[in-house]
């Protein structure tokens, strides 16, 4: 799928999937544990019982190397009389959603009070019972015909739970059912591991592509079979709609955030990028840093034929204001603040003797007549 995944395995399990390079088996007493849930539960109608003796294993969900895959609900021959099917679940273990595998016991345990229909309403089992050897079916949740299977009986299952396709306990949005008393005690019983055709069922349906819910979307195309294994022929029933919108894992909608929309500015090919801009670490690209004067462009003026030069008003001495013919020059001394103003600068003082003015006969004379 191309996205980090949060699935760690048991030691075992690690070095199986190593050494065989195969699809982990939960049947194979190995602890699977992924970071986020599987989809809803897929809608289909159940194939015919095929014959005398097989009980009913409802469909799940399970996880591989390219995420999760739906194993169909099949039909399966008991491995001895007496003995009854757990489904297997998905259950929140406080970090990471864990998958407790189905098995084979004279009692039913707890199966995460998840709803798998068809005689499996999230507690016990309400499909059939063997007696005498022989094992007896209720027609109102299995689909059975008189003629390969006499032993029916017809008897209405009433659904006291809110009826939904979650498909994991525990969790943001899981079934929030705890094992009874009952469940409890079949836990303790002696159980029996799945038969080798649901292993080689799980086992086909792990290679199978069309099974992921990257490719199916939650509605695969082989929903339930009549035999394990059998993914072909007038047997294998497609599921009719999936159990909820389909929604990838969030890590995958994160890195599809990082894609660039048009039109914002955003979908300008950078380093590290394809050509449309939607590189996988676009956005942990270095930008240069940001000036003091962001945005600020000094003016210029243009010449025909000469380089661009300051424009005249833009200069530091065409914006100074004119001497002064009467004032002396200041000059600048070094310190530590800011120079003293022009205008405050000492002005030059008068002559200390100035000239006698020339008087003339005119002066004198007018004096005397005063």
């Amino acid at each position: 799928m191309g996205i980090n995944r949060s699935v760690r395995l048991s030691a075992i399990g690690a070095l199986l999937a190593l050494t065989l390079l195969v699809p982990v088996s939960s049947f194979a007493g190995v602890f699977i544990s992924v970071g986020f849930g599987p989809p809803a539960l897929p809608v289909y109608v159940q194939p015919p019982c095929p014959a005398v003796g097989y009980i009913w294993t409802p469909g799940y969900w399970n996880y591989g190397p390219d995420g999760y895959f739906w194993v169909p609900g099949t039909w399966v021959a008991a491995p001895q009389p007496g003995l009854l099917w757990t489904p297997g679940y998905w259950g929140w273990g406080g970090d990471a959603f864990i998958f407790h595998a189905g098995y084979w016991g004279p009692t039913i345990g707890f199966y995460g009070g998840i709803n798998y229909s068809y005689g499996y309403g999230g507690v016990g089992y309400q499909g059939g019972y063997w007696r005498n050897g022989g094992f007896f079916y209720n027609r109102s949740v299995n689909n059975v015909s008189t003629t390969n299977v006499t032993n029916v009986y017809n008897t209405t299952v009433v659904n006291n739970t809110t009826v939904n396709h979650v498909s994991y306990n525990g969790g943001t949005g899981g079934i929030t059912a705890q094992p009874t008393a009952a469940e409890q005690a079949a836990a303790r019983e002696k159980h029996i591991a799945p038969t080798a055709m649901q292993t080689q069922h799980e086992t086909a349906a792990a290679s199978n592509r069309q099974l992921l819910a990257s490719v199916n979307h939650g509605r695969p195309a082989i929903a339930a079979t009549a035999k394990p294994g059998e993914f072909s022929g007038r047997g294998v029933v497609a599921a009719k709609a999936a159990g909820a919108p389909y929604k990838a894992p969030a890590v995958v909608a994160k890195a599809n955030n990082a894609v660039p929309k048009p039109g914002n500015g955003n979908n300008v090919a950078r380093p590290g990028t394809t050509a449309h801009g939607t590189a996988a670490a676009q956005n942990n690209v270095p930008r240069p840093p940001q000036t003091a004067n962001r945005g600020y462009t000094p003016k210029v003026e243009k010449t025909s034929g000469a380089a661009a030069v300051p424009h005249p008003m833009n200069t530091t001495a065409a914006r100074q204001p004119a001497p002064r013919p009467d004032v002396a020059p200041h000059v600048a001394t070094p310190h530590a603040s800011a120079p003293p103003r022009p205008q405050n600068a000492a002005r030059p003082a008068p002559p200390a003797n100035r000239a006698p003015e020339p008087r003339g006969e005119g002066h004198q004379k007018g004096r005397s007549q005063r």
